[in-house]
């Protein structure tokens, strides 16, 4: 399913001067074939056939079929280019790009523990094949999506954790190999910054949900989505003491995009909701009026596990908040409602 009008009405309507910034512009983008990307280009096109802007967006991709089979309206729309590649060693392009925005990444937690090296090469190898493309193309601006797991751990007693905290995870656990793989291309980003005076903004991202989150993958959004979709009870593999807070696509977008073309250079920003609910009220908040299962059963002594951002940065600097409420997120990540709002 694919954002009803009313989505990309609501990113225009808080990106206007994002597009005056984009006019001309020709775009680079890797991961665009996501849940970030489709995003981003949902938007773009919907903006592309409200406006003059004379601009164009490449999107590399693994598959060019796989993805116009994914998203035909998307693969197929005049202002957007395919091709095809691995983001650790496509073609660098000979044409001239105004900016770039990096997304690619493998986050699976399988994958983290199977294929360890599999996850550095595509994060560190592929930034900086990025960066490489950046320069050479001759771009100024580079979004990079990085993750709020590069500060590892939150602190006990910390309710959001900013920017300016410095932690970072154990590097001794396997598990933590792709937070410590951002880590490394936050740092080529700062690098390649100084020295070919690119302007790269970090883009830390948190929890996220909406259409095309994936229902069968390691998102608890999405499996909630999926089972009460599927009309079972909600099931909650751990405890449901774990805390998060999710933002809805349609103002990702709008952070993504002002961040792109507005956020300070070397400047690294929180994306995500500052609402914490833990992993069992978010089951029941999906579950509405249908059972909830938990379980695991939660120990005795010490705090949950939180993964909350504060995202002060960005609202003082950008104006950026979280519009769409966590209630009304839930509703409009429906596959039920979302068919319904797209045959209205």
């Amino acid at each position: 399913m694919h954002p009803p009008a009313r989505d990309r009405d609501h990113v225009l309507a808080h990106t206007t001067g994002v597009w005056d910034e984009l006019r001309d512009a020709r775009i680079f983008i890797t991961g665009g074939t996501g849940f970030f990307g489709c995003w981003l280009l949902e938007s773009w096109r919907w903006a592309s056939e409200r406006m003059d802007m004379n601009a164009s967006i490449t999107v590399l991709t693994r598959s060019v079929d796989a993805f116009r089979r994914k998203a035909p309206h998307l693969g197929s729309h005049w202002s957007i280019r395919l091709v095809e590649g691995d983001v650790r060693s496509f073609r660098l392009p000979s044409a001239r790009y105004t900016h770039v925005i990096h997304m690619a990444s493998d986050a699976t937690p399988q994958l983290c523990m199977e294929q360890p090296l599999l996850v550095l090469d595509t994060i560190v190898d592929g930034t900086r094949r990025v960066l490489d493309l950046a320069v050479e193309s001759g771009a100024k601006r580079l979004l990079f999506a990085s993750s709020g797991a590069v500060y590892g751990p939150q602190p006990a007693g910390m309710s959001h954790i900013p920017e300016t905290y410095t932690g970072g995870p154990n590097l001794v656990e396997q598990r933590n190999v792709y937070a410590e793989a951002k880590r490394t291309a936050e740092m080529l980003c700062t690098a390649y910054g100084r020295q070919f005076d690119l302007r790269c903004v970090p883009a830390r991202c948190f929890a996220f949900a909406g259409p095309y989150l994936p229902l069968d993958a390691h998102f608890a959004f999405g499996n909630f989505v999926r089972d009460r979709s599927d009309g079972r009870p909600v099931r909650v593999n751990g405890d449901g003491t774990a805390v998060r807070s999710y933002l809805y696509a349609a103002d990702l977008a709008i952070w993504l995009w002002t961040l792109l073309v507005a956020g300070v250079p070397g400047r690294p920003y929180n994306v995500g909701a500052e609402r914490a609910v833990s992993i069992a009220e978010l089951a029941r908040m999906v579950a509405g009026d249908g059972a909830v299962e938990i379980a695991g059963t939660p120990s005795t002594g010490g705090l949950p596990e939180r993964y909350v951002p504060s995202c002060e940065r960005a609202r003082s600097e950008l104006n950026l908040t979280e519009r769409i409420p966590l209630e009304e997120a839930i509703c409009r990540t429906m596959p039920v409602r979302q068919a319904k709002e797209e045959m209205s």
